[in-house]
């Protein structure tokens, strides 16, 4: 699975740990972005390490390492930011499953509040990955799976209250 987002420093970057985590053995995840910072954002970072998340090997890179010749498969595609999703994307190598997953963007966020900001983002991406993780994902054909996952992302982000 690949998690899409523009500058690839945060929203992408979380989902990438989140889904590496918690679907370990079940799915790999990436995280790449059409304008990289080059830099993971020092908060998401610093979330991951307070919630105890693997954050070693997350790097901010561009989405053309996975659309390149020996890159991974990838079969679904989740794009994070409105941004992202609006832009012309590489020609993906085996038709992924596509789905827009929207998350407003904590980097945005100026002063203390940027840490709630990001707090929020996760729990959206959590919420929505654990949706994807209780799915009955081999029993759907591939239209009732694009469905589904498009499904997720229409979910409001009201369901990631908190108080981080």
């Amino acid at each position: 699975m690949l998690f899409l987002c523009t500058g690839n420093s945060a929203r992408s970057i979380l989902a990438e740990a989140l889904l590496n985590y918690h679907g370990a053995g079940r799915f790999r995840a990436f995280s790449a972005g059409s304008f990289p910072r080059g830099a993971v954002h020092p908060e998401a970072l610093a979330l991951l390490d307070r919630l105890d998340l693997p954050a070693a090997e997350l790097r901010s890179k561009s989405w053309d390492e996975f659309a390149a010749p020996g890159a991974p498969q990838i079969d679904f595609i989740f794009t994070v930011c409105d941004n992202a999703a609006g832009e012309t994307c590489p020609i993906w190598l085996g038709h992924p499953i596509t789905a827009h997953w929207g998350i407003p963007d904590p980097a945005a966020v100026e002063g203390p509040a940027q840490r709630r900001a990001f707090a929020k983002a996760f729990r959206s991406l959590q919420y929505r990955i654990s949706r994807l993780l209780s799915a009955p994902l081999d029993g759907m054909d591939r239209a009732t799976l694009q469905f589904w996952l498009r499904d997720i992302g229409a979910i409001g982000n009201e369901s990631a209250r908190v108080d981080a």
